[in-house]
């Protein structure tokens, strides 16, 4: 288990928590007028980069340090049922033992059952940790839709779309830079990208929601 992870708040907004007009999350905004004159309106495209949420958004931080610090425990548990297989195998390949004896029928047994412990073992956590893993990334994307959800709604926007931030110029390698030229998005106003307010939002609801319940937080 050398590597799982690294490789997926129904508060209202107060007023100015995200960029833009200065109506709060759970409100109704009075722009636009009446829900035909709302309808009339014309298409709004905003954008978020994803993969920038998902690292910097303190929640996801605290949630994957935390399993990678229970990942670290198994491989400890893991490490001492190793070093206990090697101690049964070095008594049996030390020539103290007659083959055959009940001693090293005995000890053979405890090696291959120990053997079989220790597998199940690995694929039992594998699976798990790749459960909590998978949970974890499901919870922050539901909490970011939530929270992209909100914003569109209260600034009439209609459509939102995941982008990345990376630039051809920064792209080295030729599969970099076919990636980046293969992007859906080629051209956008600064305005329409979402990621920094929606990521401010999250933060700032997650710093209330674990100073009060003491939950980990990473910065």
């Amino acid at each position: 288990m050398k590597k799982l992870i690294f490789c997926c708040a129904t508060a209202a907004l107060s007023v100015g928590l995200l960029a833009g007009p200065q109506v709060g999350l759970g409100q109704e905004s009075t722009r636009g007028g009446t829900a035909s004159a709302s309808a009339a309106m014309p298409h709004q495209v905003g954008l978020i980069d994803m993969a920038h949420v998902f690292k910097e958004y303190s929640k996801f931080k605290a949630l994957s340090e935390a399993l990678k610090q229970e990942v670290e425990g198994v491989d400890n548990q893991a490490k001492g049922m190793v070093e206990e297989l090697q101690q049964l195998q070095a008594r049996i390949k030390s020539g103290t033992l007659v083959e055959g004896s009940p001693d090293y029928n005995t000890i053979e047994q405890q090696f291959l059952t120990k053997s079989t412990e220790l597998e199940t073992f690995r694929k039992m956590k594998q699976r798990e940790f790749l459960r909590k893993e998978a949970d974890i990334y499901k919870t922050v994307y539901l909490e970011v839709q939530d929270a992209v959800q909100q914003y569109a709604r209260i600034y009439h926007y209609t459509l939102i779309m995941r982008f990345s931030r990376d630039q051809v110029e920064s792209a080295e390698n030729p599969q970099e830079i076919i990636q980046s030229m293969n992007r859906p998005v080629v051209y956008h106003r600064n305005r329409d990208d979402l990621t920094d307010p929606i990521l401010k939002y999250l933060n700032e609801q997650y710093g209330r929601t674990a100073t009060r319940a003491g939950a980990p937080r990473t910065n």
